[in-house]
């Protein structure tokens, strides 16, 4: 059977079986190399206060949270678009 894609939709390269991780939004079990990760600064305190307590020369801390997605949510959110007709891969219509 053909393959769609050079790399099957994953970056694992020639490493065997990679370990399954859950999707943050919905819980389905992916590979670790398929999911979508995105990593964003979170602040606890709210962005207006923030601003404000940044004028008057407070330091307000971020962490870096990293949140894994299944294709399906990726696609959901905008994390990752679907290319148009025009620039897939053409298809053989081989009957």
């Amino acid at each position: 059977m053909p393959k769609k894609r050079e790399s099957r939709g994953r970056r694992k390269g020639d490493k065997g079986k990679s370990k399954m991780i859950q999707c943050d939004n919905c819980g389905r079990l992916v590979p670790e190399d398929k999911a979508i990760c995105v990593t964003r600064n979170y602040s606890p305190v709210d962005p207006q206060l923030a601003a404000e307590l940044e004028k008057k020369g407070a330091i307000i801390p971020r962490y870096p949270v990293t949140k894994c997605y299944c294709i399906s949510c990726a696609i959901h959110y905008g994390l990752v678009k679907i290319r148009p007709e025009d620039e897939r891969k053409p298809r053989l219509n081989l009957i």
